[in-house]
């Protein structure tokens, strides 16, 4: 006669039956998790990375900083390090000395071509609730061992890449240092550390009738859809990359977009709204960041619209003025100039938000928009002949757009310091 069944191996020969359902449903999981997880774990980094920027709480994301490559780090959690104010220092600015930095273009050299003050270099961000690490060349050097870095868009990347190769050049001997330039491309070579800081001339970043690296003052501008092939492949393989793209869309309240190819004999374009053509481009970016790139090895960084300074009106001065002659700083925190258009702005945090692919974004526009004193105004190098009635007029010709060095952009470079070993 077989033993009684008692009430507890009842409920164990009905949990052994349902253990088939339960295996099933772990494996399900497993597969899922291995299937989606690095989708899982870059929209999860994404978020971190956009909440971290914008000073809010992370809460349970806030020990997945060190998931970022090359962190060393973290910025105090309530820091937001693009909001807060220039302090005077003439104890550690100017990081390095115009004459000392060989690489700095004619453009932007504004002591060597007669600016009669220096004020412009010994000014410091500050944030509010926390500060900067100090920019150290001997860690950036090291990590970049045996790296690419890239600086990708227009003159003002370029002018950032100048800036962080004066930052690092002193510690490199003259023997084992180079730099070329092979059309769009132009690389600063560490020998020593066989490593290289690169800028990519793509002024919309897709491809454009504004490519050419020389030659490219274009009225009617022209960007072709889809194509960030075109430059990308001249992308691939680097570990540090840094984009921009903002000034050269502002043409109007459209742009022209080529739907077919710039060798078509009748060429296929029509005209959309500037914000829906920056979205596409930064959709195109951010495509192209999350099939190339790794985030488990490198990192991608986007630098904001960089303010201009034409009219003086925006900040309290006499109609038909600009930057010219400027030595001061706009101190009112609320002030936004009418170059920079908020709506693109906001197409940024809605394209960003979105992204599989985790970016750090370099919100560098309030922080510049006080610095009026900083630009190039008319000391640099003119490529062409002054007209007597510009020589009699400077603000007719004042370059209210670029920035002198040493100067503002190595802020900048400052800041990408701070979030690539202290995101």
């Amino acid at each position: 006669m077989k033993p009684p069944i008692s009430s507890s191996s009842s409920v164990l020969i009905r949990k052994a039956r349902l253990s088939p359902f339960l295996f099933t449903l772990l494996a399900f999981i497993l597969f899922v998790a291995i299937l989606y997880g690095e989708d899982f774990m870059c929209i999860f980094s994404q978020q971190l990375q956009i909440y971290a920027d914008q000073g809010q709480p992370v809460s349970r994301a806030e020990k997945k900083w060190e998931k970022l490559p090359f962190a060393i780090g973290k910025t105090q959690e309530s820091c937001d390090v693009f909001s807060g104010s220039w302090v005077r220092d003439e104890l550690t600015r100017p990081h390095y000395q115009e004459s000392e930095c060989p690489y700095i273009q004619p453009q932007l050299t504004c002591q060597e071509h007669g600016r009669p003050d220096k004020e412009y270099q010994y000014w410091k961000w500050q944030p509010n609730d926390c500060s900067l690490p100090d920019f150290n060349a001997t860690l950036m050097l090291e990590t970049l061992r045996g790296k690419r870095m890239m600086f990708v868009g227009d003159s003002l990347n370029r002018g950032q890449y100048v800036s962080m190769v004066c930052l690092l050049h002193k510690l490199i001997p003259e023997d084992e240092k180079s730099m070329e330039t092979f059309d769009s491309l132009t690389v600063f070579t560490a020998k020593k550390y066989n490593a290289t800081i690169e800028f990519y001339w793509a002024p919309f970043l897709l491809e454009s009738n504004a490519d050419n690296a020389v030659v490219h003052r274009i009225s009617d501008r022209v960007v072709r859809k889809g194509s960030i092939n075109k430059h990308g492949r001249y992308w691939k393989g680097v570990d540090i990359l840094v984009f921009n793209t903002y000034l050269w869309w502002m043409t109007g309240l459209k742009m022209k977009i080529l739907l077919g190819s710039f060798d078509d004999e009748v060429k296929d374009i029509v005209e959309i709204s500037t914000e829906d053509a920056y979205r596409m481009a930064m959709k195109s970016m951010l495509r192209w960041a999350r099939k190339n790139m790794d985030p488990k090895k490198t990192r991608v960084f986007f630098t904001s619209m960089s303010p201009s300074h034409a009219k003086s009106i925006d900040w309290g001065g006499e109609p038909g003025l600009n930057c010219y002659n400027q030595t001061t700083l706009i101190e009112d925190p609320n002030y936004w100039g009418s170059d920079c258009r908020r709506s693109i702005m906001k197409v940024i945090g809605e394209v960003f938000s979105k992204s599989k692919f985790p970016i750090t974004f370099l919100n560098i526009t309030q922080l510049s928009s006080y610095r009026k004193d900083a630009h190039t105004q008319i000391y640099k190098k003119q490529w062409n002949p002054l007209t007597p009635e510009q020589i009699a007029n400077p603000f007719s010709y004042a370059d209210c757009v670029h920035w002198c060095l040493p100067g503002l952009q190595d802020t900048w470079n400052e800041l990408l310091f701070a979030k690539l070993f202290y995101p």
